[in-house]
């Protein structure tokens, strides 16, 4: 069998146990047969015990088995968050979906996300063997390159774009894949920080930007119409909590550091999503409003 097949078996039977949550073997049966993936065969007990294992090696994703002969994912939290087996395990997921239903490749319209893969490969290359890289790097705005030797920390990404956290002599900088004229591999080794998770490095800001002049927040955020209901289903920062529900609006807290991408994201709703307090912030975004229709 063709190894790109067996990796849409996997990913197949991650998702479909996922969603289950427990699944016995017959019903993981009978769903597989009615996919295009089963070509009409069963799912014996051998091959599903192989695909358990290659699961595991591969996306690091274990599938158990409770006292009922029923299967789950042990750690389905992981699937959840915003982790790389979530993200991987998605975007192939959505690849399998839409590649099944090649009779409608008309009729799904998808974003174009740059994939940036080759300077991807190279900067994950980079960290696993712990060495600096050198990139050239054109900042929006200016006609020539700069060139710096860096340390590479953690990639992200966020609103379709790839984001490099990268460390030197100056402190850490975030640099846009897309804006890299190039990047080499050197030969000098760094030692990352013990200390240094990137989760809680950005998890007092809104996207990339990273501001720590800018006090941390607790906001207080009143969205209206459908706004109300989509942070709800679409949190827009992990310490998002709802606090006051009336007929015509919730309130949503979140405490974080206010930089220009989430003042950027709060102009973008409009009247929508307002910022009810602190006084300073809400007069900054109100100030935005007033330049936007500036002659």
């Amino acid at each position: 069998m063709r190894a790109s097949s067996l990796f849409k078996q996997y990913v197949w039977m991650v998702d479909t146990i996922r969603r289950a949550k427990r699944i016995t073997l017959a019903e993981l049966n009978d769903r597989w047969q009615r996919t295009v993936l089963s070509e009409g065969q069963p799912l014996s007990r051998s091959t599903f015990n192989r695909h358990r294992a290659e699961i595991e090696e591969i996306f690091d994703v274990i599938i158990k088995c409770d006292a009922d002969n029923r299967y789950y994912i042990e750690d389905d939290e992981l699937l959840r968050s915003d982790t790389v087996q979530q993200w991987m395990l998605s975007t192939l997921t959505v690849s399998n979906i839409v590649g099944e239903a090649r009779g409608l490749h008309d009729r799904i319209l998808l974003e174009n996300i740059p994939t940036e893969g080759e300077t991807l490969r190279q900067v994950v290359e980079a960290m696993q063997r712990g060495v600096n890289v050198v990139i050239r790097y054109r900042r929006y705005g200016h006609c020539d390159d700069s060139e710096f030797m860096v340390e590479p920390y953690c990639i992200k990404l966020f609103r379709r774009r790839w984001y490099l956290l990268c460390h030197n002599a100056k402190g850490f900088m975030v640099l846009s894949f897309d804006r890299m004229t190039s990047l080499k591999l050197t030969d000098e080794m760094f030692e990352i920080d013990s200390k240094f998770d990137a989760e809680t490095y950005f998890s007092e800001y809104f996207g990339v930007m990273t501001d720590d002049k800018i006090p941390l927040q607790r906001l207080v955020l009143r969205a209206f119409g459908n706004e109300r209901f989509s942070m709800k289903d679409l949190p827009i920062h992990h310490s998002q909590k709802m606090i006051e529900e009336a007929d015509d609006h919730i309130d949503y807290e979140i405490l974080l550091r206010p930089t220009s991408d989430f003042l950027a994201y709060m102009l973008s709703r409009g009247r929508w999503l307002q910022v009810v307090e602190p006084e300073e912030v809400r007069l900054q975004i109100e100030q935005l409003h007033v330049d936007a229709i500036k002659d």
